[in-house]
């Protein structure tokens, strides 16, 4: 039982529209395949995600109809429960789930003329269609946090798990590092930054001088928004870097603003709208990239920094919070973190190529040369690394994977408290599923005696 839960909430909740495939068709008349408490469940939901599972070029699996049900049924018992725990979801988290979710359409699709055309219908009309749904997620997605959020496990509990376990086929790890990284970004000079400024006013004076801003955007803005004109959707501040949320409520409904500058490089903007605390906007964005003599000093930087570290006059770890770049590390004193389990240990087949590459060839203790990189958003970068430890192949031990298990034994937990939920709400929740879908082993767990009787 617990498992079949396990597997439901594995991928639950999932993404209603990341590519759902709602084209120009004739459609079945509509019909109601499953009640949930208050709720209903029509058989164009299951379609729908049915629709992006296909596009996303799995082959055809009726089956498949059997799992979506099974989730969308989790998802109402969720979301009617975080009605009654007054769980609220703004519109603002709405509008930026939606936002997220376009971009994506429109990157897969190559463009927002074809998103259209595949749609069947502008985005502007997609996304109001699918609000409701997108709030009825969340909120279950809220609800489920909610119950296990203070879950935890003591050492004890974490060792009763892993007795429990057949020793037998317990997990064999491959060769694991604990990697360490300084990272110096090329900086820019005033004069530098000019030429991007320059060309970001140049846009600027187009829009003034008549140019339609949504076509400006689309054409020369580098942000992911320009395929939508450079429209951001409704936002509170904090969904902005300062100087971008400084810029956006102070001016008025149609405005544009001057070129200004932030961690990205150079904007400016218009306000389409107010609505409260939120303001929708739209901009054009000219990221800054680095010069041939940023790099150089940013390379001359680095080299120092190494030469002090490998000469033991200045530890990596103080190096790393005191002078490292990436915030995503600096503070961990260099450090890496597995993102799978958050522990320091990375299995040597997950690491990037370039990081593999670098530090294959050292020995515990040592650094590799100071190379030029990119970070996560593709900007050039100079950086050298540290091999910390290097862990042998080895069968899954309480010693050396403590973490690991851990974690293991966190979700385990979580998994037996959500079980115990979902059996709760089972009891006390009228839940009727068509007698179309009594072959689904997945939803027989939620159908009554009196249905299953009928198969």
């Amino acid at each position: 039982m617990i498992k079949k839960y396990i597997n439901l909430l594995g991928t639950a909740l999932i993404a209603i529209c990341c590519l759902q495939t709602v084209v120009a068709q004739e459609r079945l008349v509509d019909r109601v395949v499953a009640t949930v408490g208050s709720g209903i469940i029509l058989q164009s939901d299951i379609e729908m995600q049915y629709a992006q599972y296909l596009a996303q070029g799995e082959k055809p699996n009726d089956n498949m109809k059997c799992y979506l049900l099974q989730q969308l049924v989790t998802q109402k018992l969720l979301s009617q429960q975080a009605i009654i725990d007054s769980i609220e979801v703004s519109e603002a988290e709405v509008d930026d789930n939606l936002n997220r979710r376009m971009q994506m359409m429109v990157r897969q699709a190559g463009g927002k003329e074809r998103l259209e055309e595949f749609l069947n219908r502008s985005l502007l009309q997609y996304k109001e269609e699918m609000r409701p749904s997108i709030g009825e997620q969340l909120k279950a997605q809220k609800m489920q946090q909610n119950i296990v959020t203070t879950i935890n496990v003591t050492p004890q509990e974490v060792k009763s798990y892993f007795t429990g376990l057949n020793q037998d086929s317990l997990p064999y790890f491959n060769t694991e590092v604990e990697v360490g990284e300084i990272v110096i970004n090329p900086v820019l000079t005033k004069e530098e930054k000019e030429q991007f400024k320059q060309k970001a006013e140049g846009y600027r004076q187009q829009v003034v001088n008549g140019s339609d801003f949504g076509t400006v955007a689309r054409l020369y803005s580098e942000d992911g928004s320009a395929p939508y004109g450079g429209e951001l959707g409704f936002a509170t501040r904090d969904n902005y870097v300062k100087e971008f949320s400084a810029m956006a409520f102070k001016l008025k409904e149609g405005e544009v603003s001057p070129v200004f500058e932030t961690m990205y490089g150079f904007h400016f903007l218009q306000v389409l709208q107010r609505r409260g605390e939120e303001v929708n906007v739209r901009h054009v964005l000219i990221k800054t990239k680095p010069t041939p003599s940023s790099l150089e000093r940013a390379k001359a930087k680095l080299d120092s920094i190494y030469d002090k570290v490998e000469q033991g006059k200045l530890g990596f770890h103080i190096a790393a919070s005191t002078y490292s770049d990436n915030n995503e590390t600096k503070y961990t004193g260099g450090m890496i973190v597995n993102e799978e389990d958050r522990s320091s240990l990375i299995p040597m087949d997950k690491l990037d190529r370039e990081t593999f590459t670098s530090i294959d060839p050292l020995k515990v203790g040592q650094y590799s040369k100071p190379f030029l990189s990119k970070d996560r958003t593709g900007s050039q970068v100079y950086k050298f690394m540290y091999l910390k430890s290097r862990v042998a192949p080895h069968k899954a031990n309480l010693e050396q994977d403590f973490a690991k298990i851990q974690e293991a034994a966190k979700q385990d937990k979580i998994n037996r408290k959500l079980s115990e939920w979902f059996e709760a709400r089972k009891e006390n929740t009228f839940i009727d599923i068509n007698t179309d879908f009594l072959t689904c082993d997945e939803l027989k767990l939620w159908m009554s005696n009196e249905s299953l009787a009928q198969k």
